[in-house]
């Protein structure tokens, strides 16, 4: 009896050192992932669909309270204008979340571009989502405050042959992104007005 009690207070303490360690070690890297994702991940596709912007987009940016969660925004300049931000959100697909970077300029609510920047889909069907340009060109000038969907459910976008779950991923993604947006758009026309 006495080895077992000593065994689970030996096991109790390294599963706490270790626990701690390793909280601690994500704790000291998390700038530099930050960091990584914005080079790598984040930042190609929201330079992509803010192309033109006569700012850093990836410099330029803040974040907001929504509830518990923190939300990252990105912002672009147009014509000497501050006025599109870039927002995160990401839809269930075929083989997992689907990352997507949904561009709004604030004054009409229009979608200025959306890119795929995480996904665990099929490579050559679902996969094209990120690649395709023409498939993420039919969210340009839609409102935000639009639900998107495929035609095949009723909805105005022409789903990738082959990937209809991840069409509708990226559907849902810009539909959160459009919730987020309404919910937080006086936060962020006074949030932008720092960035002028």
């Amino acid at each position: 009896m006495r080895e077992m009690v000593t065994m689970v207070v030996v096991l109790t303490v390294l599963s706490a050192l270790s626990g701690g360690l390793l909280s601690g070690l994500r704790n000291a890297t998390a700038s530099k992932i930050e960091v990584q994702q914005l080079k790598f991940v984040k930042g190609p596709a929201i330079k992509s669909i803010l192309k033109g912007a006569s700012n850093d987009p990836i410099a330029d940016r803040f974040a907001l309270k929504d509830g518990e969660v923190e939300r990252k925004f990105f912002v672009g300049k147009f014509d000497g204008k501050t006025n599109t931000v870039v927002l995160e959100s990401s839809g269930k697909g075929y083989g997992g979340d689907v990352g997507l970077m949904v561009a709004v300029n604030v004054e009409n609510d229009q979608i200025v571009g959306v890119g795929v920047t995480t996904h665990s889909e099929t490579p050559g069907l679902g996969a094209t989502a990120k690649d395709d340009p023409g498939f993420a060109s039919q969210f340009k000038g839609m409102s935000i405050k639009d639900a998107y969907k495929v035609t095949n459910d009723g909805g105005k976008i022409n789903a990738i042959s082959g990937a209809t779950i991840t069409s509708r991923a990226v559907c849902s993604a810009a539909s959160d992104a459009g919730m987020i947006y309404k919910k937080l758009k006086p936060q962020l026309e006074e949030k932008l007005k720092e960035f002028k």
